[in-house]
């Protein structure tokens, strides 16, 4: 019988695939994706995170965990953040000796996420339909831990992003991401752009979708 009282999430999908993004691509990883988000951005590939899941313990979270036995953990969604005992679950993986990524929409105060955490956070572009959620704040609370990312479609996403780039000095404080919109903007062109701006960013494919269909769930 479960304890109601026991700290608890609503989950969409644990699994242990390839991690496929970030400055840790290629790395064995377990990912928690939550259920839930509030931003609707255009090019979303885990629409059916909006809504479908099933609440588990914190410790039911853990077992499922464990049982990968990888010590790359990344809490995914869906926006974790919408929910508060997320901030929980990450805390307890880290008092765990695992080290934990966090994937979040830019939109929510990353204050009180554990420090131990590497935060990985978008800065949402004109063509995601969302852009004006972003909480700036954030910028300040990033540190050398952290990393931010950039989802690109087309050429006013770069310029936003480049612009966005050097007024805050991104790459002085964290690793930058810039990552094409995947089947929208092809790979070559946000490569030229790139170098053709001299950014001091990193660009990333989602190497997930290269690997396994790219509409396949749980890789």
């Amino acid at each position: 019988m479960k304890n109601s009282q026991a700290p608890s999430l609503k989950v969409n999908e644990i699994f242990y695939s390839i991690q496929g993004e970030s400055t840790y691509a290629g790395l064995p990883c377990v990912f928690v994706r939550l259920t839930y988000c509030n931003l609707r951005c255009t090019y979303c590939d885990t629409t059916y995170a909006f809504y479908e899941g099933e609440d588990m313990s914190i410790e039911e979270i853990l077992a499922q965990v464990e049982a990968f036995h990888c010590p790359l953990v990344e809490v995914t969604g869906g926006e974790p953040l919408l929910q508060k005992n997320s901030l929980l679950l990450m805390k307890t993986l880290c008092d765990r000796g695992y080290e934990v990524l966090l994937e979040t929409g830019g939109h929510i105060d990353i204050s009180p996420v554990d420090t131990r955490v590497k935060r990985i956070m978008d800065i949402k572009c004109p063509s995601s339909g969302e852009a004006d959620k972003v909480f700036w704040k954030n910028i300040d609370y990033l540190t050398a831990n952290d990393q931010v990312k950039f989802v690109i479609g087309n050429r006013v996403d770069f310029e936003f992003a480049k612009e966005t780039v050097e007024k805050y000095r991104l790459p002085d404080i964290c690793p930058v991401l810039f990552s094409p919109v995947f089947g929208k903007l092809e790979n070559k062109t946000l490569a030229e752009w790139i170098l053709e701006s001299h950014l001091p960013v990193r660009m990333q494919l989602q190497m997930h979708k290269y690997i396994w269909p790219p509409d396949q769930r749980g890789v």
